[in-house]
């Protein structure tokens, strides 16, 4: 059981959900018809799910978002159908055989206080600036939340029914490139800390972290002596080959801002995970009606060998 993934506090949680490509490769490289795709699933999975989405940022080897959810198991369906249908139109688009994605998604809790989901929201936005690609978050091609986020503009992609196509395909007709397609918005809403403020006053803050982010591109560039790779550069980018220097650093259990709150989720998961183990073992003694705590993926029960007459 992995505890990145599987536990969600009763009464749901904010959520950061990373994903990262096979190897690091740029398969989600930035394209217009890619950040037109990306937004259209994400609509989608959305829409299907029901999970609440804060804010994202899809850069050329891996995604970040931020969302709210109600149990581990809502989270499961929302991102494993986004990741799949992703998967399969990148594929598509660049004629890729392979997997795309590298392992399974981390889910990493952030907690209530204001000061973690702002820290994990400034996060996202430095994606693309910390790393020498663009001088401002605003200027990067593929799908982000920020010019939504600050200006309500719609969040607009398109769906496209492959299986419609399929079996249209199948009866011997040609298919047009736009003929199976549904228009799909992502809707935002507010970090769960900034509900009680004003729009304005939400757009002021976003703003102070975008003025954050472009003063560590700044930064960057002093310290480097090189120029931010560009929007264009980026775009002309080669999907096969892996990101030069792309690092990992340990995910924790919980996104929190003080000791306190990190040690109380701490504590709950200890006793999530000892109530799971128990339950386990005695599934595995060979007990057939055994409770696991509530939230959780139980494991597939025992085989039942048939009683010899």
């Amino acid at each position: 059981m992995s505890r990145r993934i599987r536990y969600v506090p009763p009464g749901g949680a904010l959520v950061e959900v990373t994903c990262r490509t096979l190897q690091s490769r740029q398969l989600l490289r930035p394209s217009p018809l890619l950040r037109e795709i990306t937004l259209g699933i994400l609509g989608r999975a959305q829409k299907r799910s029901g999970v609440a989405i804060h804010a994202f940022v899809f850069l050329a080897t891996h995604y970040h978002l931020l969302v709210s959810v109600a149990d581990a198991d809502q989270l499961a369906d929302f991102v494993g159908y986004l990741n799949s249908n992703l998967a399969r139109e990148v594929g598509r688009l660049y004629e890729w055989k392979e997997k795309v994605w590298g392992r399974r998604y981390q889910g990493i809790l952030v907690s209530e206080e204001e000061e973690a989901q702002v820290e994990r929201l400034s996060y996202l936005v430095r994606q693309g600036c910390k790393e020498g690609l663009v001088s401002d978050p605003l200027e990067w091609p593929g799908a982000t939340s920020w010019q939504a986020m600050l200006d309500e503009s719609p969040l607009t992609g398109t769906w496209f029914d492959r299986t419609a196509e399929c079996l249209v395909r199948r009866k011997g007709r040609a298919v047009g490139d736009r003929e199976f397609t549904e228009a799909e918005c992502v809707v935002l809403t507010p970090l769960p800390a900034w509900t009680h403020l004003e729009p304005e006053v939400q757009r002021e803050r976003l703003r102070e972290l975008l003025d954050l982010a472009r003063a560590e591109a700044k930064a960057l560039k002093r310290e480097t002596g090189r120029e931010p790779l560009g929007r264009e550069a980026v775009l002309r980018q080669d999907p096969y080959r892996a990101a030069v220097g792309s690092t990992r650093s340990p995910a924790p259990l919980v996104h929190a801002a003080s000791r306190r709150v990190r040690l109380a989720y701490r504590e709950a998961y200890r006793l999530f995970t000892l109530a799971y183990r128990r339950a386990a073992e005695q599934l595995r003694a060979g007990l057939t009606s055994v409770a696991f705590p509530e939230g959780c993926f139980p494991p597939p029960g025992p085989f039942l060998r048939p009683v010899a007459a």
